[in-house]
């Protein structure tokens, strides 16, 4: 590919008269570090320019105006720009950026062409539409959440902007008239709502938190109603309208520092409660429909609560677990705020991440990853360990969820901060296949993303800004990264 990442200056190729000298063509917002000339089917040629401000931009050299919308996508500065030519006759425009990244564009209308799941590291969420869709949604640092058709490995729409930080939460939030929306939560203090299946914002941006946006969660109330909880490094738990994108009650206060997680609690007699975890090592439980809290603070924890999850039991009951940097996973009855039992002991550093596994005979184990590189199984019933720890990650545990299969079967997966992520039967604690690599950095998030037909593809999410998707059935992957 002649001139790739040289990032040498060329000469524009003027098709008529240039345009006055000392003309400026200004548009970047930082410095131009590349320049290349593309050429067009139509004989005329444009200019490229790459920059720092982590944008490319395209010049009518005849005249010195910019032709189209600045292309974005990229996460950090433009470090090289190439024409592109192809067998057909036409021209497309590569752009190589210290994000890693490659990108590509028709430079005739400014569109990316095949554009790769890059730079989305921070949060992922399956959303469910309407028409029986699913889509994946990806937050991250560039400060946008985007979404992806997983089946054609497609990005759907436009990048949903808007925030000014980190995007770090996201949750589907369904509606009463079937409608999901898609809730984000960022370090710029906001929560924001999106529809999905127009790509627009709904509503006003959700303020109100003077510090980070944690995490989310949906709360559903047993008059039909479903509101947005959102956790902070304020320290505080705040309820808000989806509907209206106003805020519900007081802000819920009483951790001493960042509120790390935030999940709901179903309970027998129909109630939903909300708990929350805290860097000040105590779990709290709400009252969504009062905003008060609910019996008295979950002691016990000596560090970080780093992990949180509802675990229904056979009998009707639902017990919490939770898991934190004392390298222990413990179990609450939400009904007295009361441990159930011994803490489960056995990681021998910090718990990351605890996640729900139901098996095919009925039963709900607890899986719980750590910064030990293992995984342990639990049966909150008895607080038992089940089977031995589950070896093979050469670093730590940062991501777990539940993958169901067509066969009635349960996977678990795994992410590590080896770069891999890997399979597990939860009913051996052996592994299936082979690791699953490509990432290039540490995986710290998956989501399972079921498809109409039945299945369910399996997403990962890394430090390397890419996003990929397996077949948890083969290990393969689906599409190109």
């Amino acid at each position: 590919m002649a001139g790739w990442g040289g990032g040498s200056v060329v000469e524009p190729v003027w098709s008529t008269a240039p345009p006055a000298l000392g003309a400026p063509l200004i548009g970047h917002t930082g410095d131009v570090t590349v320049l290349a000339a593309v050429p067009l089917p139509d004989g005329s040629t444009l200019l490229a320019s790459g920059s720092r401000d982590q944008t490319v931009r395209l010049w009518d050299p005849t005249t010195g105006e910019p032709v189209g919308k600045p292309l974005t996508g990229h996460t950090d500065e433009v470090l090289s720009v190439a024409a592109v030519p192809l067998p057909d006759g036409s021209t497309l425009l590569a752009s190589g950026s210290m994000d890693g990244t490659v990108l590509l564009w028709d430079p005739a209308t400014g569109e990316p062409v095949g554009e790769p799941l890059t730079g989305h590291i921070a949060a992922l969420a399956a959303v469910p539409l309407p028409d029986g869709r699913t889509l994946l949604a990806s937050g991250s640092q560039d400060h946008t959440v985007l979404l992806w058709d997983p089946i054609t490995d497609d990005q759907v729409g436009e990048p949903l902007t808007g925030h000014t930080n980190w995007v770090q939460a996201l949750v589907a939030v369904p509606l009463p008239d079937g409608r999901t929306l898609l809730a984000s939560g960022s370090q710029d203090h906001t929560v924001r709502l999106w529809d999905p299946a127009t790509g627009e914002p709904v509503g006003a941006p959700m303020t109100g938190h003077t510090s980070d946006v944690t995490a989310l969660a949906v709360v559903p109330l047993p008059d039909g109603r479903t509101l947005l909880a959102s956790g902070s490094e304020d320290y505080t738990v705040r309820l808000w309208d989806p509907t209206t994108s106003a805020p519900v009650g007081a802000p819920m206060t009483g951790h001493t520092s960042d509120v790390t997680v935030v999940v709901t609690v179903p309970l027998p007699d129909g109630r939903t409660l909300l708990a929350s975890g805290s860097i000040d090592g105590i779990v709290r439980l709400w009252d969504p429909a009062t905003g008060e809290p609910v019996g008295a603070p979950m002691t016990g924890d000596t560090s970080w609560v780093q992990a949180l999850v509802a675990v229904p039991l056979p009998d009707g009951r639902t017990l919490l677990a939770s898991g934190s940097e004392d390298y222990t996973v413990r179990l609450w009855d939400p009904t007295t705020s009361a441990p159930v039992g011994a803490p489960m002991t056995g990681h021998t550093s910090d718990v990351t991440v605890v996640v729900t596994v139901p098996l095919p005979d009925g039963r709900t184990l607890v899986a719980s990853g750590s910064e030990d590189y293992t995984m342990r199984l639990w049966n909150p019933t008895t607080g038992a360990p089940v089977g031995a720890p589950m070896t093979g990650h050469t670093r730590s545990v940062q991501a777990l969820v539940a993958v169901p299969l067509l066969d009635g079967r349960t996977l678990l997966a795994s992410g590590s901060r080896d770069k891999t992520v890997r399979l597990w039967d939860p009913t051996t604690g052996e592994p299936v296949g082979a690791p699953m690599t490509g990432h290039t950095s540490w995986v710290q998030a998956l989501v399972a993303v079921p498809l109409p037909d039945g299945r369910t593809l399996l997403a990962s999410g890394s430090e390397d800004y890419t996003v990929r998707l397996w077949n948890p059935t083969t290990g393969a992957p689906v599409g190109a990264p």
